[in-house]
């Protein structure tokens, strides 16, 4: 059976050939504990670090970084920075309606600790208003948290703008940079910073939390207290090489990859110009397409169009069978939700699978219609 055209990067993306190389001899050859004393743990233990440095390289420059599981393990830490606001009277949390379930449902959990959550809500483009924002952002605010890139309509916020509005008013502001970080700049002012190894040609089952110096998140995982004290376990060299190799790459890549994403995007946008674009037309990464086309059904569409991987949604809400709040929020009725897909480029699509892509999804949707 032929594999199909991927076009569903924001969901996961392949591993690059160069990180399966680096990895290979930290699975096969080294196996040392990293936190272990003699000569094979201090080996493993170099190879984290420098994979550490290498993820640093992308983020600012006045934190520490935290490898975890996930980004949604680094989500789940990060929040738990709110908890010292309480003493001072700050129980607010204040998050777009538009974040990915990860950082949502990290939120919603705190009203069960005596905190308000605020689901901030967006326009008709995904974009949100600086004015209503300083509205709802006060000095009873703890925590703001804004998507640099959204993982389903591939917006970008003005997250270094909304920072200065948390700032002002004394909240810290956390940042889900999954879908931006290495390929879209990520502001300086930021406080913490949660990314994700197979959102950039990395593997799974790594992720990271960056922290601004000073501040300081409660323990999440107990134990033997590797990872600053805070995340104990056992830490796997392979995938911190895996997702420093990664990273190296993006920053290496970075003008070549965002040459060809944009490429790409604009092949796409000329193959399905009788659809409707989801979200801000301009103020979005290029490299995320969700579109709609009323009357359609997109279930049918999907198991009609076996050649073409793509999605209609986040995996998360696509394997829930939730609607996508994401849509929702820009003010789609279920009926156009219902119609919509995404569809996700990466570094290894190429203008001919985009094409061949096109013309299987746009036939079966003429059929339908």
């Amino acid at each position: 059976m032929t594999e199909p055209i991927y076009l569903d990067n924001q969901a996961t993306t392949p591993l690059a050939p160069e990180v399966f190389e680096a990895m290979v001899p930290w699975l096969r050859d080294n196996f040392g504990n990293p936190h272990s004393p003699h000569i094979l743990g201090r080996k493993s233990a170099a190879a984290v670090e420098v994979a550490r440095q290498q993820v640093c390289a992308l983020l600012p420059n006045d934190g520490e970084m935290i490898f975890t599981g996930s980004a949604t393990e680094a989500i789940n830490l990060g929040f738990g920075a709110v908890k010292a606001f309480l003493s001072e009277g700050r129980n607010k949390i204040v998050v777009l309606v538009s974040e990915h379930a990860a950082v949502r449902d990290t939120a919603l959990s705190y009203q069960a600790q005596g905190f308000e959550v605020i689901l901030h809500p967006v326009g008709s483009d995904g974009l949100v208003s600086m004015e209503q924002m300083e509205a709802t952002i006060d000095q009873k605010t703890a925590l703001v948290a804004a998507m640099l890139v959204n993982n389903e309509i591939g917006v970008i916020q003005p997250v270094g703008a909304i920072t200065d509005i948390a700032h002002k008013a004394g909240a810290l502001m956390f940042c889900d940079a999954v879908q931006g970080y290495g390929r879209v700049a990520i502001p300086t002012n930021i406080d913490m910073i949660a990314l994700s190894g197979h959102k950039i040609y990395g593997p799974k089952g790594i992720g990271a939390l960056w922290v601004k110096n000073g501040l300081k998140v409660p323990t999440l995982i107990h134990g033997g207290g590797q990872e600053r004290g805070v995340r104990s376990g056992t830490l796997s060299p392979a995938l911190c090489v895996g997702l420093g190799k990664a990273t190296e790459l993006c920053a290496d890549r970075w003008d070549a990859d965002a040459m060809s994403i944009a490429n790409l995007a604009k092949s796409a946008r000329e193959k399905f110009a009788n659809w409707t674009v989801n979200g801000s037309q301009d103020q979005r990464y290029p490299g995320n397409l969700n579109i709609r086309r009323d009357g359609l059904d997109v279930a049918r569409l999907m198991s009609d169009v076996r050649g073409v991987a793509f999605s209609a949604g986040s995996a998360c809400a696509s394997g829930s069978g939730r609607p996508s709040h994401v849509l929702a929020a820009l003010g789609l009725q279920p009926a156009e939700i219902k119609s919509s897909i995404r569809l996700g480029f990466g570094r290894y699509t190429t203008v001919e699978e985009i094409e061949q892509a096109a013309s299987l999804i746009n036939r079966a949707a003429e059929e339908q219609l």
